[in-house]
C-alpha cells in the first residue's frame, strides 16, 4: 500500500466502511424479508445467500488493508468523531480478524437454516427437533469465541459481542439490585394488591380489527409513512436504517393489548434508527449503539404506552377500531395495560416487574450451556425449574418454554439488553422530566417533543461515545437500577393500592 498520510488513511478507510456497511443493510433486507414475505420453499436459497454475503463483509473486514488503514489512523491525530470511527472498527475488526472466513460463513448458514426449523419446533412444541440445531450452534458459537479471546470464558466473550462497551459487571450489578427490590414488591402484590380490571378477558378480537389499530397507534405516534412499514411475523422485531426503518408485530385474538404493546415497542427501537443522522449513514457516527437500543423501546413501550395519559388521549382510537369496547373506560384500560401476572410464562408478554425474572432466567440458563454444566436435552427441564422458582409458573408446553423466543438461532449473551434497556429508560425519563413535561406531552398528543429530547440527548451521537459515556452524556450519571427500582416501586404500589 502506498504510504498515505492519517487524513488520507482516514478517507480510505471511510470508504470501506460504508460499503462495509451497505452490504450489512442488504443483509438486513434479506433477513427482514426471510421473516415476513419471503416462501417456505425459499428458506435453503437465503440460507445462501447469507452465508455468501457474510463471508463478503467479513473478508472486507479483515483483510490486511483494513488492518494496515487503521495503523495508520492511529498514528496520527485525527478530530474527535474520527477518533471515535476509528475506534469503533478497530474493535470490529480485531475481533474479527481472529475469526476464520470458513467459521463465519458456516455459522451464517447454520443460523439462518435455524430459524426454519426454530419456527417448525415451536409450531410442533418439539424441543427435540430443535436441541440439535441449538447443539450445533452451540459447538460453532463456542468455536468462535475461543478464536476471539482463547484463554477466557465463552460467555463474557460472547456477551462482549453484542455489548462490548458496556462492562458484564455493571449488568450484573443491575440484575442483583432487581432481584432484592422486585421479588419483595411482586410478593405485597401477589398478597395485598386490588384486584385491578381486565376488561379483555374471555372475548376475541378479529386479527384484521387489531391490523387496523396498529396501523392507526403507528400514526398517532408519528411513525413516517415514507420510511417505514409495519407488517406482521412470528416474533415481532425492527430492520432497517435512518432511511428505511421496518417493524413488525403479531397479533394475539384473545388479548388486543399484545399486538398494541408490540407495536408501540418496535416503534421505539424504529424512532432510534430514524433519529440517527442521514449525513452519516454509512458510518460509526450513524449507526445505533446497539447497547442502549433498548432503552428506546422500553420507552415508548412503557413510559408512553402503559400511562394514564396515554390512555386518556388514545382510548377514543382504540374503540374506533376494535368492536365491542364501547364501554371501556381510562381507568379499565389503563389497569389492564399495567396488570401485573406473575403466572404468565411469554416473555414479549410479561409485565414490567416480572419482565427480568424472564431475563435473568434466560442469562442463567445460557451460562451454564455455554459452561458445559447443562446439557441440551436438559434446558427444558431447568427452564421449567426456574420459571416454576422466580415466578411460580410452569410452561404448559415446549413452545411456552424454552421453544418461544428465536434468539438463539442468532446469538448467545443478548438477552441482558431487554433489562439494561427497561433501567436506562426509567434513567432517561428521570432526566427528560428535568426538561419537559412529560405527562403533558403525551396527553396533548405532543409526541415529537419526547422523540426530539430521544434524538438530541442519544440518537444523533451514533456510535461517537461507547455505551456507559452515552448514559452519562444523556442522564448525567452512570448507568444503575435506582431510576427504574424508584419508578417501580411508586407506580405499583399506586396501581395497587399498596
Amino acid at each position: 500500500m502506498q504510504e498515505l498520510q492519517p487524513t488520507d488513511a482516514y478517507d480510505a478507510l471511510l470508504d470501506r466502511i460504508e460499503r462495509l456497511t451497505y452490504l450489512r443493510d442488504a443483509g438486513g433486507v434479506l433477513g427482514w424479508d426471510q421473516q415476513v414475505t419471503m416462501p417456505d420453499g425459499g428458506a435453503t436459497a437465503r440460507a445462501e445467500q447469507l452465508s455468501a454475503l457474510s463471508g463478503v463483509t467479513h473478508e472486507l473486514l479483515t483483510d490486511d488493508e483494513m488492518g494496515e488503514l487503521l495503523d495508520r489512523c492511529e498514528a496520527g491525530s485525527l478530530e474527535e468523531d474520527k477518533q471515535a470511527v476509528v475506534r469503533e472498527l478497530r474493535r470490529e475488526h480485531d475481533r474479527a480478524t481472529s475469526v476464520p472466513s470458513e467459521l463465519v460463513e458456516r455459522h451464517a448458514a447454520a443460523s439462518a437454516d435455524a430459524q426454519a426449523t426454530w419456527q417448525s419446533a415451536k409450531a410442533d412444541s418439539e424441543w427435540d427437533a430443535f436441541a440439535p440445531t441449538l447443539d450445533e450452534l452451540r459447538e460453532l458459537r463456542i468455536e468462535r469465541a475461543d478464536h476471539i479471546a482463547p484463554d477466557a470464558p465463552t460467555y463474557p466473550t460472547l456477551y462482549d459481542g453484542g455489548m462490548p462497551t458496556l462492562p458484564l459487571e455493571t449488568v450484573e450489578e443491575i440484575f442483583a439490585d432487581l432481584k432484592e427490590r422486585l421479588v419483595p414488591l411482586i410478593d405485597d402484590i401477589r398478597a395485598n394488591g386490588d384486584d385491578l380490571a381486565d376488561p379483555f378477558v374471555d372475548r376475541t378480537f378479529p386479527a384484521s380489527e387489531q391490523a387496523s389499530l396498529n396501523e392507526a397507534v403507528a400514526e398517532f405516534l408519528g411513525y413516517p409513512d415514507d420510511r417505514g412499514r409495519l407488517d406482521e411475523s412470528a416474533h415481532p422485531f425492527t430492520s432497517g436504517t435512518q432511511f428505511d426503518a421496518r417493524i413488525t408485530t403479531r397479533y394475539k385474538e384473545t388479548d388486543p393489548l399484545d399486538g398494541l404493546t408490540a407495536t408501540i415497542h418496535e416503534f421505539g427501537h424504529a424512532s432510534y434508527a430514524l433519529g440517527l443522522s442521514d449525513d452519516a449513514y454509512g458510518t460509526p457516527l450513524g449507526t445505533a449503539r446497539g447497547e442502549v437500543h433498548e432503552s428506546q423501546s422500553r420507552f415508548w413501550e412503557n413510559h408512553v404506552g402503559r400511562t394514564r395519559a396515554f390512555w386518556e388521549t388514545f382510548l377514543p382510537t382504540f374503540k374506533r377500531h376494535l368492536s365491542g369496547v364501547d364501554d371501556l373506560t381510562v381507568r379499565e384500560a389503563y389497569e389492564a395495560a399495567n396488570r401485573i401476572t406473575p403466572t404468565n410464562a411469554i416473555r414479549v408478554e410479561a409485565d414490567e416487574l416480572t419482565y427480568h425474572l424472564h431475563i435473568i432466567l434466560r442469562h442463567e440458563i445460557e451460562q451454564s450451556y455455554l459452561d458445559g454444566d447443562l446439557t441440551v436435552d436438559e434446558i427444558p427441564a431447568r427452564w421449567n425449574e426456574k420459571m416454576d422458582e422466580y415466578l411460580g409458573v410452569t410452561p404448559e408446553d415446549d413452545a411456552a418454554g424454552p421453544l418461544q423466543d428465536i434468539h438463539w438461532t442468532t446469538r448467545f449473551g443478548g438477552f441482558p439488553s431487554y433489562t439494561v434497556g427497561s433501567v436506562l429508560a426509567a434513567q432517561l425519563t428521570a432526566a427528560m422530566e428535568e426538561d419537559i413535561d412529560v405527562e403533558s406531552c403525551i396527553r396533548d398528543e405532543a409526541f415529537g417533543k419526547l422523540w426530539e429530547w430521544q434524538t438530541d440527548h442519544l440518537h444523533r451521537h451514533g456510535q461517537r461515545y461507547t455505551a456507559d459515556e452515552l448514559v452519562e452524556v444523556a442522564t448525567g450519571e452512570p448507568l444503575s437500577a435506582d431510576a427504574f427500582i424508584e419508578y417501580a416501586e411508586q407506580k405499583f404500589s399506586a396501581l395497587y393500592g399498596l
